[in-house]
């Protein structure tokens, strides 16, 4: 078995489950008592938790969260996250496949950089209740002798609509992040070139417009500037691989398109305060 590119302790959906074969595109899991995911790692499908009832914390991407009370928490392909949650904590999940997620996107209605700020957020009772409906529907489908796939992907399709619903207004950023385009094009470039591309006059290039005027848009809308945001990406691929990837450091430099370790470790010192080896630990 060939090791992937980027040595990540990567799960794939088939691991999570016996009943179905490997070609599964959805899984249901309920969750309840106490459990935790000491180590960090990363799943290459979309995970959405509906928590019924929480308590813990929730760490996605380094940024952790607590659990609460009728909440919403996705964990997007790629993503870094580990958890440690209570005894009285009883939860719902959907695991969706890479393929799936792709045609899945749509229903969430904004840019997946939005949500990357906000994976974690409450809702409604109302909402709740209907979102555990769509839940408990998906249950029963996939307990069915023959599955009937493209109801379960309506309804999960309809779940997302809902999750998109929460979250238009819930928070203050929104329309900073919606109202816009070029900020989402901008930050999915980011996500597609950070590797080879530092610049941000290849970033405006690609949007047609001025480095200049990227960078005033970023500064108004996210009090950002556009090099900041490129490096803030930089920085959290580094935090993964550091974190839960077995390569070494000097192979991280290199992924990351460093010039040589001193340039990487001045990087990541200036960001963090640590060198990376101190990270790693």
């Amino acid at each position: 078995m060939s090791q992937p590119s980027d040595y990540f302790p990567i799960l794939g959906i088939h691991e999570f489950t016996e009943k179905q074969s490997q070609g599964c595109d959805l899984l249901f899991n309920e969750l309840s008592g106490a459990r935790s995911i000491d180590e960090p790692h990363k799943h290459d499908f979309f995970i959405i938790n509906l928590f019924e009832k929480g308590k813990g914390n929730h760490i996605i991407d380094f940024v952790e969260y607590q659990v609460c009370d009728h909440q919403i928490h996705l964990v997007f392909p790629d993503q870094v996250h580990q958890w440690t949650i209570e005894k009285e904590t009883v939860a719902y999940q959907l695991m969706i496949s890479r393929e799936w997620y792709e045609n899945f996107l749509p229903a969430l209605r904004f840019s997946s950089s939005y949500y990357f700020q906000h994976p974690a957020f409450t809702v409604s009772e109302e909402i709740y209740q209907l979102l555990l409906h769509e839940f408990q529907a998906i249950k029963k489908e996939l307990h069915e002798e023959k599955t009937f796939w493209e109801v379960i992907k309506k309804r999960s399709e309809l779940i997302g609509l809902l999750i998109s619903k929460s979250v238009e207004g819930a928070f203050k950023d929104f329309e900073v992040y919606n109202s816009n385009p070029i900020i989402s094009k901008f930050l999915n470039l980011i996500d597609e070139h950070f590797k080879t591309e530092r610049s941000v006059s290849f970033y405006a290039d690609k949007l047609n417009i001025s480095a200049n005027y990227l960078n005033i848009v970023c500064k108004k809308n996210l009090n950002a500037s556009a090099s900041s945001l490129i490096q803030d990406r930089i920085l959290l691929e580094a935090k993964r691989l550091l974190k839960v990837s077995e390569m070494t450091v000097k192979d991280i430099v290199y992924d990351l398109g460093f010039y040589d370790h001193a340039s990487f470790s001045k990087f990541f010192k200036a960001q963090t305060g640590m060198t990376p080896s101190q990270f790693k630990e």
